[in-house]
């Protein structure tokens, strides 16, 4: 990710800016703010993946409901839920549903941006894995239907001559299509053909349709 992006979501008129001024004095991220879970998801949809700092405690739309409608999104924001003494139970509650953390109010400044620190680095990984993800589909995609059949094989642990008899075609031209594969996928061991498989979803991507 270039200059992570974090989301301050709070009613409170003080906390807002005291906050911002907090990010934007360490200057390693894009800051910004709402007033309300309304205003919040009215836009989200169109906001890069970032970090929200979100109170549970909100007229109108609460925090917990705002992560609810955050689902469709699958894991574009990363959450901090903002809670106050009474709202522990109901933070971990938020937990269990999928938010990443929580502090209790008041907090001091190294607390909140030790939390930041660890949702921007969950976002990375979840950023990398994705990414990772993606270019496997993209190099499975580019397999023939027959290689993909191949492959099928090898992933189920099968002897050439077995996805030859199989296919109707001989153990030789299976041995073809399997370095065809391979060279494709640019690896040098059933291993590491069977993992970029996996990543790319195996069955809903390499299954003809």
């Amino acid at each position: 990710m270039n200059m992570p992006h974090i989301y301050i979501i709070d009613d409170d008129e003080a906390l807002r800016p005291s906050v911002e001024i907090l990010l934007d004095a360490k200057g390693d991220y894009a800051v910004r703010s709402f007033a309300s879970g309304e205003e919040f998801l009215a836009v989200a949809e169109t906001l890069p993946t970032g970090c929200l700092l979100l109170d549970i405690n909100m007229p109108g739309i609460d925090g917990m409901e705002v992560l609810r409608r955050l689902k469709p999104l699958d894991g574009r924001f990363e959450t901090i839920f903002l809670t106050g003494r009474g709202d522990i139970a109901l933070a971990v509650e938020a937990m269990k549903s999928g938010a990443g953390d929580f502090i209790e109010k008041p907090y001091d400044n190294r607390t909140l941006l030790d939390a930041i620190e660890a949702a921007v680095a969950r976002l990375g990984a979840r950023e990398r894995e994705t990414q990772a993800i993606k270019a496997a589909r993209e190099q499975i995609e580019g397999l023939t239907p027959r290689e993909r059949e191949v492959l099928l094989g090898l992933i189920e642990g099968k002897a050439n001559k077995i996805i030859a008899y199989e296919l109707d075609i001989s153990p030789r031209t299976v041995e073809i299509y399997r370095a065809n594969l391979m060279d494709k996928l640019d690896v040098r061991s059933v291993a590491e053909t069977v993992r970029i498989a996996f990543a790319a979803g195996l069955v809903s991507v390499v299954t003809p349709r």
